[in-house]
């Protein structure tokens, strides 16, 4: 994970109001359990304009509860073969989503659920992606992956504290 995460992931949540975030990813398939992992460890650390979802595989049954929060941005955390090096991370806007080969067996293709809630809802997209070691099945994280999800929960924890204090007036 490099400072240009951080930097993008600032200037992104700058105008945010409402957030969702969207862990997604196979809890049986080590790597890429990372983005489930990322918004459990953000349980009860944020404010109620903050909605975690654990969505695993099948991000579409939570069309509703996203619409329903009405958020000004939306986070999806997954992994994602990008042909990087393993814990590496890009921040995608919903444009560059299908120059990736997303690590799923998603029912809907991340880029029409992507494209649903931005009709829907008129929020703010990004895809939070991080290259696996390896997805074969069993649980945990391998230490790269471990690493960069751990730097990225603290990140994510301060930015969400910070701009929703600075533009809500919240804790």
């Amino acid at each position: 994970m490099t400072g240009d995460i951080a930097k993008e992931l600032y200037d992104w949540f700058a105008d945010a109001k409402k957030i969702v975030i969207v862990g997604i990813g196979n809890p049986i398939r080590l790597d890429d359990n990372v983005g489930l992992k990322i918004v459990a460890s953000l349980q009860g650390k944020v404010n109620s304009d903050v909605c975690l979802l654990e969505c695993e595989m099948v991000p579409e049954d939570y069309l509703l509860d996203i619409e329903e929060f009405n958020p000004s941005h939306v986070l999806l955390v997954d992994a994602a073969k990008l042909g990087l090096k393993a814990g590496e991370t890009r921040l995608v806007e919903l444009t560059e989503v299908p120059g990736f080969s997303v690590v799923s067996s998603h029912v809907l293709p991340l880029r029409l659920f992507c494209e649903y809630i931005q009709k829907t809802t008129n929020a703010k997209i990004r895809l939070l992606l991080i290259e696996p070691k390896t997805t074969e099945f069993g649980e945990g994280l391998s230490p790269e992956v471990q690493a960069t999800a751990e730097r990225l929960i603290k990140l994510l924890i301060s930015f969400l504290e910070f701009f929703l204090f600075l533009f809500l007036g919240k804790q």
